[in-house]
């Protein structure tokens, strides 16, 4: 749609063909790129369609409506569309008790699908306390729709997640991610592959305000984790205008969504934490962000470095040759490192030998040849192709609880896509604002 909009900038008159399960997604990014107006032909062609035979049966039902849109003048409507009122907004939007905010800010399609916390004016101004930034600081604007990311939008948003006023340092640092363009975020959270945004915190914040490294970190139980991802996803939704079924046009979806958070384990790790090899100082709190939309977790074939290592390679999945991260618990990397084992070696190692006949990657096919580099497709279906064709892809963190397992989030390539690390940045009250939350975290009676 975007494409089609600069044509139209030309004086150039379009018909855009949009599947018709998309049609509302590709009037809503005609209307944020201000051309609401913009003629689309909706045409029953399947989405990634490999069949001439359908794709020409589809677009030939259409024929007669994309030539009517050519050729009939634009209407009033179309010509000058009418701008929407502009609302004064209330500070105060809705007033009832928690069950009746609840349906409220439901209905208005700003909550999850799960009980939020009502942002009152008083719990707002308690989270704006984790920041020395002003309420009206902007920090950008968050695309599709985008909206202004603000201070106090973040704030608001950090409240109905129920996140913890310590907790702000780091969702400014990951909005500071989702604005940053290599992390390609603009096409990840619409895209019909359903990627979700992984989040590593590193530093010494991690223990500050206990994100979980340990056994079961992307499992529910930890305020951290579970309350900075599921922030994070209402400020995209709400902030970015991201609506499910609208913008965001994933086909199944990803529970990862609500949230996927972890810190690493870097006392264990007997190689330099993940933010130093990202250039940052082992003192620096650091936030990364990358896109995977599956993740897997496999048993090691073996307790040494070799069967560590060749369950890696073996499990890689064929379609997710893209930004890779492969979460060895402290046990694994120590078993690596003792054997000779850096990052750099491990990284390589996979990107060689983790390989797939050619038959079985999706590179071998007419319909993604394109996506290949030229000369990495055999002509043989039984050679073998490089499923993370770049060791730069993949990176490793050290993290999980005692057991065997090895967790792999994996997603696809595109372009320039990399992994966006920001510093997080402390208020001068840090030291009583921790304090004041130290307390806050699970004590599990003995059974």
């Amino acid at each position: 749609m975007y494409d089609t909009v600069s044509i139209e900038d030309l004086d150039r008159p379009t018909i855009t063909l949009v599947n018709e399960g998309f049609a509302i997604d590709g009037r809503s990014a005609a209307s944020n790129k201000g051309m609401p107006g913009l003629r689309i032909v909706p045409e029953p062609v399947p989405c990634e369609c490999s069949i001439m035979e359908d794709a020409e049966a589809g677009v030939g039902h259409v024929m007669d409506r994309v030539i009517e849109g050519l050729t009939v003048p634009l209407t009033p409507d179309e010509e000058s569309p009418k701008a929407k009122e502009k609302e004064t907004p209330s500070r105060i939007v809705f007033k009832g008790n928690i069950e009746e905010v609840n349906r409220f800010l439901y209905r208005r399609g700003w909550g999850d699908g799960l009980p939020i916390i009502p942002p009152t004016e008083e719990s707002v101004k308690m989270m704006l306390t984790g920041t020395d930034l002003p309420a009206d600081h902007l920090l950008g604007k968050v695309p599709p729709r985008l909206g202004k990311a603000t201070i106090e939008k973040i704030a608001v948003n950090a409240v109905m997640a129920g996140a913890l006023p310590v907790h702000m340092p780091i969702l400014i640092a990951c909005v500071e991610a989702i604005l940053d363009p290599t992390s390609c975020f603009d096409t990840w959270n619409m895209s019909t592959g359903s990627w979700a945004p992984f989040w590593i915190v590193n530093g010494p914040i991690r223990h500050d305000v206990h994100v979980n490294f340990s056994s079961g970190a992307f499992s529910p139980g930890d305020i951290a984790n579970a309350a900075i991802g599921r922030a994070m996803g209402l400020i995209i939704k709400n902030i970015g205008g991201i609506r499910k079924g609208i913008e965001d046009m994933g086909v199944l979806g990803n529970p990862g969504k609500y949230t996927m958070v972890i810190a690493e384990n870097e006392e264990e790790s007997p190689w330099e934490a993940f933010h130093v090899t990202e250039g940052f100082e082992k003192s620096d709190s650091t936030v990364t962000l990358f896109f995977p939309n599956c993740y897997t977790q496999i048993w090691p074939y073996g307790s040494d470095d070799r069967g560590i290592l060749n369950a890696v390679i073996y499990n890689v999945l064929p379609g997710r040759g893209g930004l890779t991260c492969c979460i060895f618990t402290p046990a694994h990397a120590k078993t690596l490192a003792k054997n000779g084992w850096t990052k750099e070696m491990i990284k390589k190692y996979i990107s060689d030998f983790a390989r797939v006949p050619a038959y079985r990657h999706p590179y071998y096919y007419e319909t993604n040849k394109a996506l290949a580099k030229p000369g990495t497709v055999p002509m043989n279906s039984m050679d073998p192709m490089a499923v993370i064709p770049n060791p730069q892809f993949i990176k490793i963190l050290i993290a999980g609880g005692p057991g065997a397992f090895i967790g792999i989030a994996a997603g696809a390539s595109l372009g320039d896509t990399k992994w966006a690390s920001k510093k997080i940045k402390l208020p001068v009250n840090w030291n009583k604002l921790i304090a004041k939350y130290k307390n806050v975290a699970p004590k599990y009676e003995k059974y």
